[in-house]
């Protein structure tokens, strides 16, 4: 079976995100990595300072604030778009 995959996202584009929810973005993409981090140790993996993906070595397994700063954009765009998501669909979020 040949079929192509592509990928159709709810359109975002237009969802704006209060400084509140500008905020929380970070605390979830902190928790976003620390999530991805845990199920690669309980998979066995370890600190590396390349990745190998036979050796299970991976140069991600750090704190947040030690990541480089495109590891964290990545986290922060995951966010954000789950939160973008949420509010397109009509659901409030309030502290």
């Amino acid at each position: 079976m040949t079929t192509q995959y592509i990928p159709q996202p709810l359109d975002t584009g237009k969802v704006e995100l209060s400084a509140d929810l500008l905020e929380l973005t970070e605390l979830l993409a902190r928790n976003t990595h620390e999530v991805w981090a845990q199920q690669r140790l309980a998979e066995g993996w370890r600190y590396g300072a390349a990745r190998n993906d036979i050796e299970k070595l991976h140069p991600c397994l750090v704190a947040y604030e030690d990541l480089p700063e495109n590891e964290k954009e990545y986290d922060r765009n995951t966010a954000m778009e789950t939160l973008k998501v949420i509010k397109s669909l009509g659901f409030k979020i309030e502290k």
